[in-house]
């Protein structure tokens, strides 16, 4: 079922790839892709929430805003951040949709469990987040992924197709032709877990690499707030556990890569 699901899940990410596209221009002009909507509407829907919520043991922080009448969509968040990169975009969205997102184990505010009492896989990713929609009773919903939410959200899709109306992707990479100059150190560690091919790797989780990730490119730093590069970028109380994390979970693309390419080929 995998096989024949897959082809068709990657084409519909691609056809929904724009829909990113759009709403990130939206938050950016502060204006909306829909008819204006009431202002008192917007402002009551508006109010996000802070909840937590026990899955398998894990204390799993999400956001919710919106009323549960009005059309799903579940944020999944990239790296290195959390469901704080949806701050802006969830207040937006409320007066029409309702809004959820999670922070995976390991992220923002849920359970950072230590390595060797929980293996930090896409696929346990994808277990959390259907497991924490099921507690939620989100029978039907959308999907918004970005980055690390693409194969934690692709996951959902393929075991749940009943349930997704819609995927909107944003740099949520599904080929091997997406994995290009940046990705030839991981793909050496992918290969072989040494020493030798990790140390590459740990200058992505430093708090300057962290740091441009939001400033590069931008032609006016003084716009961006601290606040978004200090609390994504690995801290207290313990940077070695983020540190093994991602290169676990690194890995486990590197494993989506080979079980893609086999799939290909048979």
């Amino acid at each position: 079922m995998r096989n024949k699901l897959l082809p068709q899940l990657l084409a519909v990410a691609v056809v929904f790839g724009a829909c990113a596209s759009a709403l990130t221009s939206t938050r950016a002009q502060g204006g909306s892709s829909h008819a204006p909507v009431n202002a008192s509407r917007a402002q009551e829907g508006g109010r996000v929430m802070h909840k937590t919520i026990k899955i398998d043991g894990l204390d799993i922080f999400y956001r919710e805003a919106g009323s549960r009448a009005n059309p799903t969509v579940l944020l999944l968040h990239g790296f290195p951040t959390s469901s704080q990169m949806f701050r802006n975009l969830m207040p937006r969205l409320a007066g029409r949709y309702h809004v959820i997102a999670p922070d995976y184990p390991g992220y923002g505010n849920s359970s950072a469990p230590p390595v060797d009492k929980y293996d930090y896989t896409f696929d346990n990713f994808a277990n959390v987040v259907d497991k924490f929609a099921q507690a939620l009773k989100l029978e039907r919903y959308s999907l918004y992924v970005m980055d690390y939410g693409a194969p934690v959200g692709y996951r959902l899709a393929v075991r749940h197709p009943e349930r997704v109306q819609a995927l909107i992707v944003q740099k949520g990479n599904a080929y091997e032709e997406g994995l290009r100059e940046f990705w030839i150190p991981f793909r050496a560690y992918w290969k072989e877990r040494s020493e030798q091919n990790a140390e590459p790797l740990r200058k992505l989780l430093i708090y300057d690499a962290t740091k441009w990730q939001y400033t590069n490119g931008v032609r006016n730093v003084e716009m961006l707030s601290p606040d978004t590069w200090t609390t994504d970028a690995p801290g207290s109380p313990s940077p070695s556990s983020l540190r093994h994390c991602d290169r676990k979970v690194d890995n486990d693309s590197g494993e989506d890569l080979l079980r893609s390419d086999d799939e290909s080929q048979s």
